[in-house]
Formats: structure tokens, sequence, C-alpha cells
């Protein structure tokens, strides 16, 4: 077994490479995203503030009452830059609030019933040691996508809602935002900090988990996961408005 000091080390170095190579490929690729037709990009000394009183595309504190979506811009809403502190906050709220509790506990069900973890086993105990991997991998990823590399690149780590439009071209533009994204002057760039980042938590990830699940593939299918995750979400985010005015006929 590969001792854990010199596992981070590898893994360290092979973050290092992997920004290394991405960077210049990110600043090519930059100016064909800047085309890309995006909501109104953030203006630093602006406020919130919708451009009409209209409730298309228009974000609650929370979805169901019960899921943060404190990062979710409504459609046609212009914000002042986030702060290094207000991502560091982010983060916190979307990994500790009670919510994520509860959605630590069913990912780990789920990875349980399908013995995604054999070394786990199953039971009482093998559910437990299944909930605090999960656990660990979430905080882990939420730190390292919403707070560490915006801040260190000066992205955007908000979702931004477009609120209009048909079904694909909304579908197509929220599962985008896991390759696009905006830096903090509202300019479209390479999303590295969801990328990379979710690659960082896969790699830090085999410092505890067994040795049997340490390989590059096991690490790349962790890695996957939380950005296909990621890009659910930002779908489920897109659409939250139209639900909740359909359904719930709430305005707010």
């Amino acid at each position: 077994m590969i001792p854990a000091s010199r596992l981070l080390q590898q893994r360290l170095l092979s973050l290092l490479v992997c920004i290394t190579v991405f960077a210049p490929a990110a600043a090519r690729a930059q100016d064909a995203i800047a085309s890309v037709a995006l909501p109104d990009a953030p203006a630093p000394q602006q406020t919130a503030a919708p451009t009409d009183n209209s409730t298309e595309g228009k974000q609650t504190k929370r979805i169901l009452g019960i899921i943060p979506n404190f990062r979710a811009v409504s459609a046609n809403t212009k914000l002042p830059a986030q702060s290094t502190k207000e991502k560091f906050i982010g983060a916190t709220e979307d990994s500790f609030d009670y919510s994520a509790f509860i959605f630590v506990g069913i990912l780990a069900g789920v990875s349980q019933v399908q013995d995604s973890y054999p070394e786990f086993h199953q039971g009482a105990a093998g559910y437990g040691r299944y909930y605090w991997h999960t656990f660990a991998d979430q905080v882990d990823e939420n730190y390292w996508v919403e707070a560490i590399l915006p801040s260190a690149l000066h992205q955007d780590s908000r979702y931004y809602t477009l609120g209009h439009g048909g079904l694909f071209k909304r579908t197509g533009y929220s599962f985008s935002r896991i390759f696009i994204t905006r830096t903090d002057a509202g300019n479209a760039t390479v999303n590295v900090s969801e990328i990379v980042g979710a690659g960082a938590a896969a790699g830090i990830s085999d410092l505890y988990y067994p040795s049997q699940e340490r390989d590059w593939t096991k690490t790349g299918q962790r890695w996957l996961t939380s950005v296909s995750l990621d890009g659910g979400t930002f779908i489920f985010k897109e659409f939250w408005p139209d639900i909740n005015s359909a359904i719930f006929h709430q305005k707010h």
C-alpha cells in the first residue's frame, strides 16, 4: 500500500500538471466562448434588481423550502462581483446546511444498495461508512468548485438563470455551465473551477477510500459523478422558477 503522504504528493503533482496543461488550452478556448450568448453579465457597481415585475426566471432562496438555492441568480438580474469571503460562505452553506445531511444520506443509501464499494459491507456499519465518505466527497468538492478555485481564478461561482427560450435551448444552456462560466468581471470563460475542482476533489478522496478504490478508473468515476451531479443541479435550478410558479403558484 502506498503511504498516504506519498499518495498525496502524487495526486497534487498530477493536479499541477493538469492545470499547467489545461490553462493554455483554456485561454485559447476563451476567445471562442466569448461569443456565446449569456444572460446579462453582473455589473460590479449594481445591486440585484430584476428588470421587470414578471415572475419569469425568478429564483427562491430554497427549492421546495428545503434545498439551498442561495447561489442561483434570477433571470435579467445584475449583481456585484462576489468577494472571496462570499464564495467561501456559499460553499459552507451548501456543505453544512441541514438539507445537505439529508442529501448525503440519500446518496449514501443509493450507493449501498448498488454495493458500489463492497469493502464497506452492508448493514448499519456499512451505511455509516458510505455516509461519511459521501459527506467528505461533497464538502471537498464544494470548496474546490465554489470557493478555492473561483477565488484564485477570479471566476463567478453562481448560476445565472436564462429564464427564456425553448426546452432544448434552456437545457443545453444550463448543462453547458459545467464548461462555461463567468469571470468576476462578467465575461464568459472556461469553467476551470468546475472541471479541475471536481478532479482535485476526486484525487484527494483517494486518501480516505480503500486501496482497491484508488486507481485512475475509480478516481475518474468519482470525478465524472461529481460533474454530472452538478450538471443535473444546474438544469433543475434553471427550471425551478417555472415549476414553482406553475405548481406552487409562488412568486418569491
